[in-house]
């Protein structure tokens, strides 16, 4: 079974950026999809983007296309989420899973088995 953590999270002012980092340990992420999903105060849970790990394929939500980016670590056994031009709406919880999602599930919760705790990106205006 993976373990997954997050990092990377805190306080950026509006415009600014953060790098959410995603570790795996237990396993590598082999054949597998790393998603990002993240959780407003009061909101269900969204999906923000993905990435296949073996062919880097990448999906992104039509809310932060063109400004946050993924990219995989191979020696570090980790996805990193770029993110940039913040605004207070990105303000969440986010959250790393990864699984076996073909690419019309990659955007559901239910096509991810292992999920980190998540960490806390709060965008101030």
């Amino acid at each position: 079974q993976v373990q997954l953590v997050e990092s990377g999270g805190g306080l950026v002012q509006t415009g600014g950026s953060l790098t959410l980092s995603c570790t795996a340990s237990g396993r590598t992420f082999s054949d597998y999809a790393v998603g990002w999903f993240r959780q407003a105060p009061g909101k269900e849970r969204e999906f923000v983007a993905a990435i296949r790990w073996n062919n880097g394929q990448t999906w992104f939500a039509d809310s932060v296309k063109g400004r946050y980016t993924l990219s995989r670590d191979r020696a570090q056994n980790r996805v990193l989420l770029q993110m940039n031009s913040l605004k207070p709406d990105d303000t969440a919880v986010y959250f790393c899973a990864t699984g076996r999602p073909i690419a019309s599930t990659v955007a559901t919760m239910r096509a991810y088995t292992s999920w980190g705790q998540g960490t806390q990106v709060t965008v101030s205006s």
